[in-house]
Formats: structure tokens, sequence, C-alpha cells
């Protein structure tokens, strides 16, 4: 599995959140923040669009888990009550391209944990994050950002 290590800017959301269980509900989150987006005409190739699992699955139960479907937006773009909003504060983080399918996802958490430990990090308290910029989409990939610090 190839990794790098990037440091997050600090980033201005907006988002949809989903509560309840992981899987296809966050699918409709994402639907719905991408036409909010298209209809704000802020869906274009250089957009970043984030999915955030707020809650572990393993510690929360699933009625409880957050998802949020977010997409990066400037600091003075004039947001309204159709959307939430909220700021990443960035960092520095493990990032792991994958091929975005069930399949490959699975074997990239399989992987992770251990790639962070022999490259001498530790994940960080803070949400773990699924990138989609640029082209991503298309191509059917996504980066997969695990918040790190120094072991």
């Amino acid at each position: 599995m190839h990794i790098k290590v990037e440091t997050l800017p600090k980033y201005r959301i907006a988002y949809v959140r989903q509560v309840g269980p992981y899987g296809p509900a966050n699918i409709q989150a994402m639907e719905k923040l991408k036409k909010w987006a298209v209809e704000k005409n802020l869906l274009t190739e250089s957009s970043i669009i984030l999915g955030i699992p707020q809650d572990n699955p393993e510690t929360t139960l699933p009625e409880n888990c957050r998802y949020d479907a977010c997409i990066v937006i400037s600091m003075d773009y004039p947001i309204d009550a159709s959307i939430c909003e909220s700021k990443l504060s960035g960092g520095k983080y493990v990032i792991c391209e994958v091929k975005h399918t069930a399949e490959e996802i699975q074997k990239a958490w399989a992987e992770i944990f251990s790639a962070l430990q022999n490259n001498g990090y530790e994940i960080d308290n803070k949400p773990i994050i699924e990138r989609y910029a640029g082209d991503m989409i298309n191509n059917n990939l996504c980066e997969i950002c695990v918040p790190v610090k120094p072991l």
C-alpha cells in the first residue's frame, strides 16, 4: 500500500449530516450535498469533497453514528440556512489513495494502522476523512486521510 504524509490546511466546509448506521444512507447524504453544490455552482473540477464519519462504530451504537458529506468552501462564501457549515482544523495526515470499491477500502483499512506504526506514527484524536479531490470521483478513486502524530 502506498502512503504519503501531508499537512492538510484548515478548511471551511458546507455539509449534510446523516445520523444512523454507516452504509447506503451515507451515499444519500453525499448525493444531497452534491445536489446543493451543483445548484450553488460549487461543484467543479477543483472542488474538494469530504466524507467524515464522526463516530467509531465499535464504540457508538449504529443508530447514533454521524456521517458528514462535505464540500470545502472559501472563507467568504455566504451560507444560507439550507446547509450546515463548520471548520476542520487541519494538521498532519497519512494519505492512502484507493479504488473507491468496498473491497479495496476494506483492504486499506486492514493495512493502514500497521503502516502508520511502521512509519513512526499513531492515530491522532480527530476524525478520519475520505477525500475526493479533482478528478478522483470520475476515476473511481478516493483518499483515506488518517490524522497522525509521532509515536
